[in-house]
C-alpha cells in the first residue's frame, strides 16, 4: 500500500454480536500490513461474533471494553459494518461517546456499510459528506449530513478526516483510503 502506519493504535469498534466479519477482517488485515496495530474494542469482554451476512461466522477476542479504554489510547478508528453491528452500538452510551472522543481529538475515523448510523447517534456528521449502505441514507441526511453514491469518500471538512465506503465490495478502496489517511494524520 506504500504508507507505513508505523506502530499507530488503531481501534475496531464493533458489538459483541452483528459485525460483518468482511469488513472487520479486511481492514484489519490493511492495517496490520501497513505497520499498524489493530485492537479489538467491545462493549463486552470476550469474544464477538462476526457474521457472513445473516449466517454467523467467527468470533474474535476482544481486546479493550469500550467503557474502560479512552479514546486517547487511541491514533484513529475503524467502524465495521453489518446490519446489527451498528445499530447495537449506537444504543450503547459509551461506545457512543467514544466515537464522539474521536472527533473532539481530531482524530481520523472510517466507517463503512451501515456503520455510519453510529455516526448518526454521536451527532457528528453535520456538514459531512459521506456514503454508506443505501438504507442508510435518509438517517444521514436527517443527521445533516450530504449522501453520495461513491465507493470511497474521504471528508476533510470538518476537526478530523472520515472515510466512508458503502459495502464490502468497496473494500479495496476503503483499505487503500484508511491506510493512506491514517498514515497523513500521523504527528
Amino acid at each position: 500500500m506504500g504508507h507505513e502506519l508505523d506502530g499507530q493504535q488503531i481501534a475496531f469498534l464493533v458489538a459483541p454480536e452483528g459485525a460483518e466479519q468482511v469488513e472487520l477482517t479486511e481492514p484489519w488485515e490493511a492495517v496490520r500490513k501497513a505497520g499498524g496495530s489493530p485492537h479489538l474494542v467491545s462493549t463486552e469482554s470476550g469474544k464477538i461474533q462476526a457474521y457472513n451476512h445473516l449466517d454467523k461466522a467467527d468470533t474474535f477476542a476482544v481486546d479493550a471494553i469500550v467503557s474502560e479504554v479512552p479514546s486517547a489510547d487511541f491514533d484513529a478508528l475503524v467502524l465495521p459494518g453489518g446490519v446489527a453491528n451498528p445499530d447495537n452500538l449506537r444504543t450503547d452510551a459509551d461506545a457512543v461517546r467514544f466515537i464522539s472522543s474521536f472527533f473532539t481529538e481530531g482524530k481520523p475515523v472510517a466507517a463503512i456499510c451501515h456503520a455510519p448510523w453510529t455516526l448518526v447517534e454521536a451527532g457528528v456528521l453535520g456538514g459531512r459528506t459521506v456514503t454508506s449502505y443505501p438504507s442508510v441514507r435518509t438517517d444521514v441526511t436527517n443527521a445533516g449530513g450530504q449522501w453520495v453514491d461513491r465507493e470511497v469518500v474521504v471528508c476533510t471538512d470538518g476537526p478530523n478526516a472520515l472515510i466512508t465506503s458503502r459495502n464490502p465490495g468497496d473494500l479495496p478502496a476503503f483499505n487503500n483510503a484508511i491506510v493512506r489517511e491514517f498514515a497523513a494524520d500521523k504527528s
